[in-house]
């Protein structure tokens, strides 16, 4: 990134983070800028890559997926692309990272139930060895990032 981001960008982040559909009016109020001085910024912080999109957030329980579990894959193999094909196909893997460490993937999985669970970890399975663990409650959910608080 050529920009670095100002307290105002963060604010704006943080009311946007918290409700994507608030009007550009309301924003501006929110954080003390005109509707066109918040909008500008906004549209920087598109262009910038920083604002990515807008997005729904959804109960999963109410979407009718009871089961939420994070499931550990290791890949022994060299040729992603099959798994990322799987990803792509499958809407009950909502969030796959790639880490180090013993295992190569952490997937955040919604299943409807706990037979459909199985079947999902069936087919990633053939990709190597799996690890997962229910989720009981989500502690803390996704927030987004905020301001960066300088090191003491």
């Amino acid at each position: 990134m050529t920009e670095s981001l100002d307290a105002t960008d963060w604010s704006i982040l943080a009311e946007l983070q918290q409700d994507g559909r608030v009007p550009l009016t309301e924003l501006g109020r929110r954080v003390s800028l005109s509707a066109s001085a918040t909008t500008e910024r906004v549209k920087r912080l598109e262009a910038m890559g920083v604002i990515t999109g807008y997005r729904a957030g959804v109960d999963l329980v109410k979407a009718g997926f009871a089961v939420l579990a994070v499931v550990r894959l290791k890949y022994p193999g060299s040729q992603h692309q099959p798994l990322h094909r799987l990803l792509d196909e499958r809407s009950e893997i909502l969030e796959c990272l790639r880490t180090t460490g013993d295992d190569c993937y952490l997937l955040k999985v919604a299943a409807t139930s706990m037979a459909h669970l199985e079947r999902l970890i069936n087919e990633l399975a053939q990709f190597g060895s799996t690890t997962t663990n229910l989720v009981y409650s989500q502690t803390l959910p996704y927030r987004g990032p905020r301001e960066p608080q300088p090191e003491s």
